[in-house]
Order: C-alpha cells, then structure tokens, then sequence
C-alpha cells in the first residue's frame, strides 16, 4: 500500500475511486453547525452588532472507499491561505482522510467574517493579531466542524439513487462588466447599483442555471441535496449583522420547505452580481432570495433519478501552481505592513496579499478538484471566479451534468480570464487581483484534464 501510495503523489493527476475497497457500499454523511460570528468580533468590514440570520457551515462527506470525501460550504466571505489549508486538515483528520479530499468553499457574503491565519500571523509580529478576523472564533468552527463531520461517518446513510435537475433563476445575474466601443470596461455594475442608465445595459455574459445534486437512499425523497448557482450574493451590507444574504435565504426556505438538509455552493460569480435587479432597496435582499429559490425548486421538479453504486464515484484532483500578479512586490507589502499609521484594513490586505505572493514563489500548489458521481462532475476551484471558467467547463464535456464550486482557497482573490486583463475594470485592477493574465491556461489546462481523463 505505501508504494501504490507513493506512485499516486507523483502522478501530475491523483485519482481515488471508492470502488478500490472491494465490497464496500456508497454512502454520504451530513453535517450542519452554526458558525455565527461573536459580537464585538470583525466581519468582512465591520464589527459585528448581531446575528441577523445565523451563518452556518454544511456539507457532505462521502463514503466506501479507500478515502472518504468531504465537500464543505460556509456563510463566510473567503477562507484562504493557511486558513483554507488548516481547516482541509482538520477536516481530513477527523473524517480519516487527507486534505487533498477536502473542499472548503464560502459563498462569499459580506456581512460575514472571513479567515487567513497566514496573514494573521504576519501582522502578529507588528502587534496588529486578530484585526480582520478573530482567530480564537475561526478555530472553533474549524474544531466543531470537525467534530460534526466525524459524528457524519457515524450517522453516514446508504446511497442507491443520485438525482440531477437544473433550473433556471431570472432576474437575479447580470455581469458586472459593462464594455464600451473600444472594448475597455465602461461601467462597474456593482451588486446594488442605482444609476438606472448601468442598470438598463442587458444582462451580459451569466450562467442563468441553477444545478441541483440529491442524494437518496430507499426513501422517495432525498436525505441531502447540493445545488450550485454563479453570483456574488449580495444585497445590502456593512450593516454590522451576520447574515448569510439572499443566496442563503433562498437555500434556508428551500430547506424549510421540503424538510431535506440543503447545503449551496457559489458557482463561478466573480464578475456576476444583481446590479441589473438591485438598488440596494433592502426589501430586494427577499425578492432576490425568492427568484433563487424559485429556480431551485425548479431544479427539484426536474430531478432525473439514476441508480448509482461506489463504483461510479471518483475524486480527481490536478495540483497547479498559478501566476502571481505582477504588482505584488514584497518590500512595498511589508513597508505598508510595518507602517503604525496605515489604515489596519490596508495592512491586513498587504499581508494577505504578501502571504499569497511567497507562496507562489515558493511554489506552493492549489488542488483543483473534481467529483465524479455517475454522469455528474463537480469542479472544485479557488478565488473569485469569472463566469467564463464556468461556461468553459461546460463546454469542455457537453455531454455531462457538469457544476462548478468557486471560492475555494480565496488567496488569489478576483481570477479572471486573460483578456479580461486587457479590459480594464475593478475586477482585474491591482487592487482585486492577485494573479497573473496567464492564470486562465493553467486554471483551463487543469479543468480540460480533470475532465477528459480516462476516470473522467
């Protein structure tokens, strides 16, 4: 076993398949805690007031092979650096697995704290700890996450059916990127947007699907469903009150509706967002949570039924190593860092932005994932994901119920495609970008292998 084991780290493609242990059946534990910031600690930009609308952590660990699976969605803004790399770990310990087997994405609302204890211990030797977030509270998700995916393995159900089933959301997604004649950004339609000339620009370059993955056992109806839906989810923010927004809301009303665990993931929505739709009005945050959540139900009305079996379950994950932006530079990081009367938020961000470069420099490889159940592929990936990856991945295998899961490891920060460099725009700029243009062939290069392998 250690020199299989040795020959599957060097190969450029790990493939696990839960039919390598003979016998074994297919089933999918669940997990759901509360992950509801402190008063008084930081969210994204503010400190927290109160809990609104709880946060939560969910997900799924999938089991009967050699390595469990464990797929894990939160109501953060962005966990990255060693904030993503220590929360895989523990999940992995806890589910008997390795960090390479686990996905842990947020759906990136606002009013919601975010985590990188890379950048917490850079600003810990110029006496600035625990200013964006509160390390102490992000632990104990972490350790409480742990503890209810290895109580999952317990309660762990038999799977005999997957169901697949797409709908459509309207009025939700418009593309934030407005182009003018000569091809360069134009207008930033941000989430909420009143200037009612940008809001009138058509809906531009979006995936209007939501996609939808249940899970049954022998019951008529499912135990678990996941679904995956592009946009940035906000309405309103910086309100002081943890919330998970409309994409939340949606999932939450879904869940209450048909009694089944409804755990969501943010599709590829870096430059997506309700602009089009949303004036910031804060009756809009329901109205758009509605439209979401009508498009899911949508996708459970169409649910397609198949019999599925270990044997046609598979992890794929391809390591890439992806192109640090040119503006970062390492002594104007640590001159703003080390700077006393720097605004402490403009020194979190260099330290983010420093931790993110010295890993890229060293190397230092983002997995990028793939599950494969049935005639179903769910690509796992980092950062704020342009559309484009979404709809490219698509079009790579047709033939298949293909989702996306972005916000991943949220070091890169916005990752767009290479001739979004070119155009301009808040997205691409120095100030949301930490990669390189080149990002999109290996990010692509690494989704086209992923799903035309012979696994796959």
């Amino acid at each position: 076993m250690r020199r299989f084991f040795l020959i599957l780290t060097l190969a450029s493609t790990m493939t696990w398949s839960l039919s390598s242990v003979a016998g074994e059946a297919l089933r999918v534990g669940t997990f759901d805690i509360d992950a509801s910031p402190p008063i008084g600690s930081m969210m994204a930009y503010d400190p927290v007031k109160g809990v609104q609308t709880p946060l939560t952590c969910r997900g799924i660990v999938v089991l009967g092979g050699e390595k469990p699976i464990v797929l894990c969605a939160l109501d953060w803004i962005g966990i990255g650096n060693d904030g993503n790399r220590i929360f895989r770990e523990k999940i992995a310990e806890a589910a008997g697995t390795d960090y390479h087997h686990v996905a842990v994405h947020t759906l990136h609302q606002h009013d919601a704290p975010r985590c990188d204890f890379s950048a917490n211990d850079i600003l810990a030797d110029y006496s600035l700890s625990d200013y964006g977030f509160d390390t102490n509270f992000a632990r104990d998700v972490i350790h409480r996450t742990a503890d209810a995916v290895t109580l999952a393995i317990v309660q762990a159900k038999p799977v005999t059916h997957l169901g697949l089933g797409t709908g459509i959301v309207e009025k939700v997604a418009s593309n934030r990127r407005i182009l003018g004649p000569d091809g360069k950004v134009q207008h930033i339609r941000w989430t909420a947007t009143t200037d009612p000339i940008v809001r009138a620009f058509p809906d531009g370059t979006i995936d209007p699907a939501v996609k939808l993955i249940a899970f049954y056992d022998e019951d008529e109806k499912p135990f678990v469903v996941l679904t995956y839906y592009a946009t940035h989810p906000q309405s309103y923010y910086r309100t002081g009150l943890a919330n998970p927004d409309f994409p939340g809301l949606a999932r939450n009303a879904r869940q209450e509706e048909t009694g089944v665990l409804h755990v969501h993931f943010n599709g590829a929505g870096g430059n997506i967002g309700a602009g089009k739709y949303n004036d910031g009005s804060h009756e809009n945050r329901q109205v758009l949570a509605d439209r979401v959540a009508t498009g899911m139900k949508q996708a459970w009305e169409n649910i397609e039924k198949h019999p599925i079996a270990a044997s046609d379950v598979a992890w794929t994950y391809e390591p890439v190593v992806l192109p640090a932006a040119d503006h970062l530079n390492e002594a104007e990081l640590l001159s703003i860092i080390s700077d006393e009367k720097a605004d402490p938020q403009n020194r979190f961000f260099a330290a983010n932005k420093l931790s993110w470069l010295r890993r890229c420099e060293n190397g230092d490889t983002i997995d990028i994932g793939c599950l494969k159940l049935g005639n179903a592929r769910i690509l796992h990936m980092p950062g704020e994901l342009f559309v484009e990856y979404q709809l490219g991945a698509q079009q790579v295998r047709p033939d298949l119920f293909v989702a996306m899961a972005a916000y991943g490891d949220y070091a890169p920060a916005y990752i767009g495609t290479e001739i979004a460099y070119e155009e301009g725009g808040y997205e691409t700029s120095p100030r949301a970008s930490y990669v390189a243009p080149g990002v999109e062939k290996v990010l692509m290069d690494a989704v086209k292998k992923l799903l035309t392998s012979k696994e796959n």
